[in-house]
């Protein structure tokens, strides 16, 4: 059989950080108020200049030089992001261009906070048929350009990056195993709802959230999803070596914790620095962990997201 493994991981955030102190002059909050709600200290925010494209091709050249390959070996490139660099072409067509590559499939999965992790799920599913050696998973995001500065409710719960991986095709499962749910019918508790219509925007394009209902739901998804990975793999939840949440909310990350009956120090936390990157914040984590050494050969890596749809899910790995 033919399977998937990530030999390479790469990141980036943008130079500019904006802290919760920062935010106290321009909206009406405080460090003490978004600290203790959300664990969230500072966040990265994009140059007027970057684009989605451009965070994700930082995080690729990181993620292809750690896997010993180059562009050229790329076969498949999946971008996952909410905020594309325009309507079309892809994010995914833009960055293989600018990865000096043409000929493989790119495009983008959109499945907001979910989106690296069905990027994953799909990326492998193209590698089992055996057709594809190096596959490219993105996560980019620049959600400082959705967010409403005067809603101080959302405006200090996200950031800019990018994280990627490289999959290479292996004999042995590197991905064990990948649960990708959905539900529209929570479509209106987290979204964007703007679009163009007649070249104008229609609709309100920044985002809207009801706290409270994402909240409840993600916990509640997260231990569901996070047992559906164990079971598959005939797993106990003392398997778990390292647990990489999206990173949304502390609260939301401590709470999926105790479901699985995890210590903390077993989950890899970056909320405080990086605050929510959406699709960007699980490749975030993951890279930050493989390079600073706490993810070893051999080890049960759990990756998991929830985000508007709403969508969610988790992938398991053998590292």
């Amino acid at each position: 059989m033919n399977f998937s493994r990530i030999v390479g991981t790469g990141s980036y955030l943008p130079s500019r950080i904006l802290t919760n102190r920062d935010l106290e002059r321009m909206v009406d909050t405080s460090d003490e108020w978004v600290f203790t709600r959300t664990g969230i200290r500072q966040r990265h925010v994009a140059a007027d200049n970057e684009n989605a494209s451009d965070l994700a091709l930082a995080a690729s050249r990181r993620a292809i030089e750690a896997a010993g390959i180059t562009p050229r070996d790329i076969d498949l490139i999946v971008v996952a992001t909410t905020t594309p660099d325009m309507v079309f072409p892809s994010t995914a067509c833009i960055l293989q261009a600018k990865l000096g590559i043409k000929g493989c499939p790119a495009f983008d999965m959109q499945a907001v906070c979910s989106g690296f992790v069905y990027g994953i799920g799909a990326a492998d599913q193209f590698m089992r048929s055996g057709q594809y050696r190096h596959a490219l998973v993105v996560g980019a995001e620049v959600y400082s350009r959705i967010l409403d500065w005067k809603d101080r409710s959302t405006c200090v719960l996200f950031g800019d990056g990018a994280g990627a991986v490289v999959l290479k095709a292996d004999t042995a499962p590197g991905i064990m195993s990948c649960h990708l749910h959905a539900d529209g019918s929570y479509a209106d508790i987290l979204s964007v709802p703007g679009t163009v219509r007649g070249g104008e925007v229609s609709g309100r394009p920044l985002l809207k959230m009801e706290g409270g209902t994402v909240f409840k739901f993600a916990v509640k998804v997260l231990g569901e999803v996070a047992e559906e990975a164990l079971a598959a793999n005939n797993l106990a939840k003392s398997d778990i070596d390292w647990l990489i949440p999206h990173q949304a909310n502390i609260r939301i990350i401590q709470a999926t914790a105790r479901k699985l009956g995890l210590s903390m120090e077993k989950v890899v936390t970056t909320v405080d620095r990086h605050a929510n990157t959406s699709a960007a914040s699980v490749p975030l984590a993951l890279d930050e962990a493989v390079r600073d050494g706490r993810i070893r050969a051999g080890q049960h890596v759990l990756l998991e997201g929830v985000g508007g749809g709403f969508t969610w899910g988790s992938v398991l790995i053998k590292w």
